[in-house]
């Protein structure tokens, strides 16, 4: 019973860290997405994306 407080503080904090990453990771690909639509309304294309002509 001495060891139980440590524990469950180790397994709160590694589910604290574990959630904070996804939420971090998930933000950062909506912000990714949005800085690459808006570089490609203004023109600005990745080079794998093919040309509008289809070559």
């Amino acid at each position: 019973m001495t060891h139980a407080f440590y524990v469950y503080a180790s397994y709160g904090i590694a589910a604290l860290v574990t959630i904070a990453v996804i939420l971090w990771t998930w933000a950062d690909g909506r912000a990714r997405r949005r800085e690459l639509a808006s570089l490609e309304a203004t023109g600005i294309r990745r080079r794998s994306a093919r040309p509008k002509d289809g070559k």
